[in-house]
């Protein structure tokens, strides 16, 4: 490598880590050696008038060609936000609002904002969100190039998601002012085992655990805490290559097919807990701001229920706010443990907590001190608008400034549903896992449970029906707990269909079924029914791990020909409880507002 291969290779669009990987040295010394040399980016201006007159759109992109550089920063205190980059399935557009009202915020107050992003489809991206905008990708070389360039006071790591996440370490390294928590309070509850000594201080249980780098490693943690596990890469997006494995077969599939596993790069393997009720927490906190944390604010903005069990990845799980089943007591716990580590943690800005609760003990899953995708929903539900109040703490501000020291407990129902893609991939099994496959999310509210239950079915999938034929067809392990469900949609007046096994069961409990064929047994089946819209409900829980060909089948048809279906009975069970809530009282409509 020599100035002038180095020259012509950033012209020609290669990364300092790119340029590192291949001469066999580092990021940090090419970097040196091109700034020695004073070979920076410029920055150009987006022409959004097409040259048909002069643009004054403050859009702007990086080149190596030497030319003018239309960036011309002013002597304002400027705040950098790190957007989330292009929104993919695990990343999505909830990170965007949280970026869009920090730099609302961030105007409120004064400062400069530049927002980071290279997604041209989203808010944060418009012209009149930020007062500068670079379309450049969230690396560690293109965010410091318009920090230094641009002089930044402060840079928010916070609302991007796990992409802006993973830079805080190294900017912090590189003399970037990350405002909100601190990169190394990130770092521990990132880090598997700073995170886990961090539980260990405060008596806080979580699941029994364990780092592998390799297959030996994987099976020896696995036997050790026991079947079934939640195995995972570390530093993912969206639950990524998350599973759960329930044997050794399986869990060697996994290491040799699935994941790259290194000391760099360990799997975390977890007890997985069956049948738990998982709960998430945001919550904003100023506590960094003080020498003594036990002086900071810790308030919860939203404790939320999972109508899924533990599993399913939470930006996929229908969500209850306020909580739905849990006892007082567990409550508590809930909050205690939230202050504890938010205090621990001198979290100054938002944090997501996940738990899952299995006979009446809390344990916790993971932290992330940052905007969780759930931060929209429980600002619009109670009425706070988080994101921004917390970038304003964030900047210098203390929660008692800004008046905002008390939980809001709503006096009505707000239940979030996913929406998935699943009518564009036909064949796709709809069954959900740890891995997230949701592209957005509704809310239903209401007085009522039920009816706030049934509004986000609306919104989201195909209605729930009032009448008509609903299908089960359960796996062996739900089998005596799905004759409850069935009775409850039999008192509701639905005729129940079902194919033998499961059928045998609802007979012997007094119930009145038509059995239909198996597939590949005769005819009619479950999806000629389905085809001609002569079932109005389907449950259909999954057999195994594996699922079998014809379950498939029936759930994606289901998905064709939009019609309602339950995976799990949890949601089977929420489905009983909105239909009834419909035949009951039907339902009206008021606007957000009107609920604050």
């Amino acid at each position: 490598m020599n100035d002038e291969l180095l020259g012509k290779a950033k012209a020609n669009g290669f990364s300092d880590r790119q340029i590192a990987h291949l001469t066999g040295t580092t990021e940090e010394a090419v970097r040196a050696r091109r700034k020695a040399l004073d070979l920076l980016p410029s920055y150009r201006l987006v022409d959004t008038c097409a040259a048909e007159f002069e643009a004054y759109t403050p859009y702007f992109y990086s080149s190596y060609d030497r030319g003018d550089d239309e960036a011309r920063p002013s002597d304002r205190r400027k705040v950098m936000i790190l957007g989330g980059g292009p929104n993919r399935i695990g990343q999505g557009i909830e990170f965007d609002y949280c970026c869009v009202h920090a730099a609302f915020a961030l105007k409120e107050d004064g400062f400069e904002t530049i927002m980071v992003n290279s997604n041209p489809e989203t808010v944060s991206t418009d012209y009149d969100t930020s007062d500068r905008l670079f379309f450049e990708p969230l690396t560690l070389e293109d965010v410091l190039n318009i920090y230094e360039r641009e002089k930044c006071w402060g840079a928010i790591a916070q609302f991007g998601g796990q992409t802006p996440l993973n830079l805080a370490l190294g900017l912090k390294k590189n003399g970037v002012n990350i405002i909100g928590t601190s990169p190394e309070s990130i770092e521990i509850a990132e880090d598997r085992k700073l995170f886990a000594a961090m539980l260990d201080r405060l008596g806080i249980p979580q699941p029994r655990n364990g780092l592998a780098t390799n297959e030996a490693e994987a099976l020896e943690v696995a036997r050790r805490i026991g079947y079934p596990v939640l195995v995972r890469p570390s530093f993912v997006l969206g639950g990524r290559a998350m599973q759960i494995v329930y044997g050794d077969h399986e869990l060697q599939h996994y290491m040799r097919f699935a994941v790259e596993a290194s000391p760099e790069r360990p799997v975390l393997v977890d007890k997985f807990l069956e049948d738990a009720t998982e709960i998430d927490v945001d919550c904003i906190a100023d506590v960094g701001h003080f020498d003594d944390p036990t002086r900071g604010t810790i308030v919860i903005g939203g404790i939320l229920e999972h109508i899924e069990f533990a599993g399913v990845h939470s930006g996929d799980a229908a969500m209850v706010l306020p909580p739905h089943t849990l006892s007082k007591e567990v409550i508590d716990t809930i909050r205690r443990h939230t202050h504890a580590m938010a205090t621990e943690l001198r979290v100054v800005g938002l944090m997501n907590v996940q738990y899952a609760v299995k006979d009446d003990v809390v344990y916790v899953l993971e932290v992330n001190p940052r905007a969780s995708r759930t931060v929209p929903f429980v600002s619009k539900a109670i009425g706070v608008p988080l994101a921004k109040l917390a970038a304003k703490v964030m900047a210098g501000k203390k929660l008692c400034e800004l008046g905002f020291t008390s939980e809001v407990w709503p006096s009505y129902w707000a239940v979030k549903e996913s929406v998935f893609p699943f009518n564009k991939f036909q064949g796709q099994d709809i069954i959900l896992s740890p891995e997230m496959r949701s592209t957005g999310e509704v809310m239903g509210l209401d007085q009522d449970l039920g009816i706030a239950y049934a509004k986000a079915q609306m919104a989201a999938n195909a209605p729930l029906p009032l009448r008509g034929r609903v299908f089960i067809s359960v796996g062996d392990a739900h089998k005596k707990h799905v004759v409850d469900v069935a009775r409850q949609f039999a008192q509701l007046g639905f005729d129940i269909v079902a194919t033998n096994g499961t059928a045998a069961v609802l007979s012997a409990a007094g119930l009145k079924v038509e059995k239909i064929q198996k597939i590949g047994e005769g005819r009619p089946t479950a999806i000629d029914f389905l085809k001609n819209k002569q079932l109005q409900l389907v449950i259909n829980t999954p057999s195994g791990a594996t699922p079998r060909a014809d379950e498939v089948r029936i759930r994606t048809t289901a998905v064709m020909t939009g019609t309602p279906i339950m995976t799990t009975l949890s949601g089977a069970k929420a489905a009983v409880m909105g239909i009834a809530a419909l035949q009951r009282a039907g339902y009206a409509v008021r606007t957000v507002q009107e609920y604050h």
